[in-house]
């Protein structure tokens, strides 16, 4: 199951699990809409391919909750 991580890791923006506009890598790497454009779409971490992140329905946050660890170290 993915973390959902809550932020992106470049910029510090919000990313909420319920919302589009994340960005993950095969290692779960996350990265909002902007970073991932200015980034074309390449992991800076493994170089892996940035890809849309799916998003969780709110209904489902209490049974799988989203990772609150921010990885953002700004």
């Amino acid at each position: 199951m993915l973390e959902m991580r809550p932020d992106c890791e470049r910029c510090g923006t919000d990313l909420p699990a319920e919302s589009p506009g994340a960005f993950i890598c095969s290692f779960e790497c996350t990265f909002c809409t902007d970073c991932a454009d200015e980034l074309d779409d390449r992991c800076p971490n493994c170089g892996g391919e940035l890809m849309d992140r799916p998003t969780r329905a709110k209904k489902l946050h209490e049974k799988y909750p989203p990772s609150t660890e921010r990885k953002y170290k700004g």
